[in-house]
């Protein structure tokens, strides 16, 4: 199966089992959309859960997963991925794209220079950013401003970023 990630579970959030859930989904609440997630721990184990109930809480989402009834066990999934099967997202409108088809991609700056390759996103504060490996690693905000374009078919980026020279 084709699995993207969607979120990631934080702290819990109460004592009934509620967790805080960072949602990668625009906007965040269309995550709770998708009633039933498969949770893959870090460690690579992935089970399949059905959303009881969540809603947004301050600048995040807060849920609880059906069989989880405690703070002991909503700790214990702490740093999970959300994930969804690719067939169940809407397709991507013009101009935007799944996290999980740009992993991979290669980077190249406006000036043609080669920055590496996409091999993750960290959530920052205003948007999330691109991790880039090459000779040296680059943090790319994943914002229209800086991302110019992408090409899937030729598995390239092209965005508005300087190469620091070493």
């Amino acid at each position: 199966m084709d699995w993207v990630e969607l979120g990631r579970i934080g702290a819990p959030f109460g004592v009934n089992g509620w967790m805080h859930v960072q949602s990668f989904t625009e906007p965040p609440e269309a995550l709770l959309g998708y009633r039933s997630w498969s949770v893959r721990r870090e460690a690579g184990e992935r089970s399949t859960c059905r959303v009881a109930e969540g809603r947004a809480q301050g600048r995040g989402l807060v849920a609880r997963l059906v069989g989880i009834t405690d703070r002991d066990a909503a700790a214990v999934l702490r740093g999970a991925f959300v994930e969804v099967e690719r067939g169940e997202l809407p397709p991507p409108g013009e101009r935007q794209f799944y996290r999980a088809d740009l992993i991979g991609l290669s980077v190249v700056n406006l000036g043609g220079q080669a920055l590496g390759v996409v091999r993750h996103f960290v959530e920052a504060p205003g948007n999330a950013v691109m991790v880039v490996q090459g000779a040296r690693q680059y943090w790319v905000p994943a914002t229209p401003q800086h991302l110019r374009k992408v090409d899937l078919e030729a598995g390239s980026i092209v965005v508005d970023w300087p190469v620091e020279s070493e």
